[in-house]
This record gives C-alpha cells, structure tokens and sequence, in this order.
C-alpha cells in the first residue's frame, strides 16, 4: 500500500549511523543519499527515508517542533526481531518493549521497540508462527 516513507531527524549523521546499525539484522541497509537525506531499504528499493530539514514537501516551520512517530519494520523471523533489538540497544537506542509476543494484537505477533535518537518508536515485527 505504501511506496515509501519519510522520517525528520535533528541530525542526520547521528541518525544514520543508528538505523544503518539497527536495521542490518533485517537486511535494510542505506541504498541512497542526496546531502543530508538518505534512504534504507532491501533489494535495491529505499522505502524508508530520513532527512534533516525540510524537504520538498515540507516548510521549515514545520521542523520547529519534531513530533515522534512510531515505525514498524517487517523482520522475517523471530530471530531477526531479537537481533534488531540487541542491534538497536547497542547503536544507542532506548528500550520502549524488550522482544516478545504481544497477544493483544494476534497470537503470533512479536515485536520489539525502541527509542531512536529523536524518539521516535521504531519497531521489528515478525507475525509468523515460532
């Protein structure tokens, strides 16, 4: 449904360094960059971005104030939900919701969240069975 997705971020280098770190165990990495925006993704696609400052589509009273957002990342197994998280903890993030079921949502839901840099909850879900 979504083609891509834009995230503002205070700083960028600080911000790229922890997504490069804490998306490598799902297999996103950084594909592409034009000065201070960059974009991550798998297979050659970038469909997150992040940017500091406005961008086309935004004017810079919009950036005063950054309102966190909350992102989920697809992770294709229990596994790559544990390492996302143990990856993202070690790139500086804060812990919002250590890896586990969350039956709330479906049985076989389980997630992990953190905080980034600008405190935006990022999050791994994988919602197969064990």
């Amino acid at each position: 449904m979504l083609d891509h997705v834009s995230l503002n971020v205070s700083d960028y280098e600080r911000s790229k360094a922890f997504y490069e770190k804490a998306l490598a165990p799902l297999g996103v990495k950084l594909l592409m960059e034009y000065g201070v925006a960059g974009g991550f993704g798998r297979d050659n696609k970038p469909d997150f971005w992040i940017a500091k400052g406005p961008g086309s589509y935004q004017k810079s009273e919009q950036l005063a104030i950054i309102s966190p957002v909350h992102l989920a990342f697809t992770a294709r197994s229990r596994e790559e939900v544990d390492a996302f998280y143990q990856a993202a903890l070690a790139a500086g993030a804060k812990d919002f919701g250590p890896p586990g079921i969350r039956e709330i949502y479906h049985p076989n839901y389980y997630g992990a969240f953190v905080l980034d840099p600008d405190g935006h909850n990022v999050e791994a879900v994988y919602h197969g069975p064990a």
